[in-house]
């Protein structure tokens, strides 16, 4: 007996045509929808796409909440602070780094005010719910000492992992590649003021 190869190629091209539709409707591998949308702080909702297209929003949103925890004063108000944009390993380094400058002499009492994070070079991937951001960004803040105060403007480089974490949008790890102080007590002008 003759073998039908037609219904051999037919057979083995509706299996591929299963497999990839298999492939095509299973969720993305951290279990989270690209179109649900998850809290940004000081901004709306973000879905996974709007996240990676808006990361230069994204992106400072979150480091702002990391700077206001650096400046509380008390171990459970830095954690918990952190905890709404961190998780993971970003928490727990983020906590240790603080902790540990106040351990070694760092601030009594709240000495910092962040005027502006200013993106600079950054570079965003994607892969499922996870944004990959290589990530370099200017911080211009004051900080007092005594009864004075300094301008900063640090420049900083570093790799973020951002995704999902119950419901909001958290560093889950953090890389810190660079500081550089070259603009640490600068004077930056002030923006002309219309009216």
């Amino acid at each position: 007996m003759p073998i039908n190869r037609t219904f051999i190629f037919a057979g083995l091209g509706g299996l591929v045509a299963v497999g990839i539709a298999a492939v095509l409707l299973l969720p993305p591998k951290d279990n989270v929808s690209l179109t649900d949308q998850f809290a940004v702080p000081g901004h709306d909702p973000m879905t996974v796409v709007q996240a990676r297209d808006e990361f230069w929003r994204l992106t400072p949103a979150l480091l702002l909440v990391v700077y206001d925890a650096f400046g509380q004063t008390q171990e459970d108000a830095i954690y918990d602070t952190l905890a709404r944009v961190t998780d993971g390993t970003a928490l727990e380094y983020l906590y240790l780094e603080r902790v540990g400058a106040m351990a070694g002499g760092g601030l009594e009492e709240a000495d910092q005010t962040i005027h502006e994070i200013k993106l600079l070079n950054t570079q965003v991937a994607q892969d499922g719910a996870t944004l990959a951001i290589d990530a370099s960004w200017q911080v211009i803040g004051t900080v007092g000492h005594a009864e004075h105060l300094h301008v900063r403007g640090n420049t900083y480089r570093a790799d973020l992992a951002v995704a999902p974490v119950d419901g909001a949008w958290r560093i889950t790890d953090f890389e810190l590649l660079e500081v550089s102080r070259d603009a640490a007590g600068e004077t930056f002008l002030a923006p002309d003021a219309e009216g």
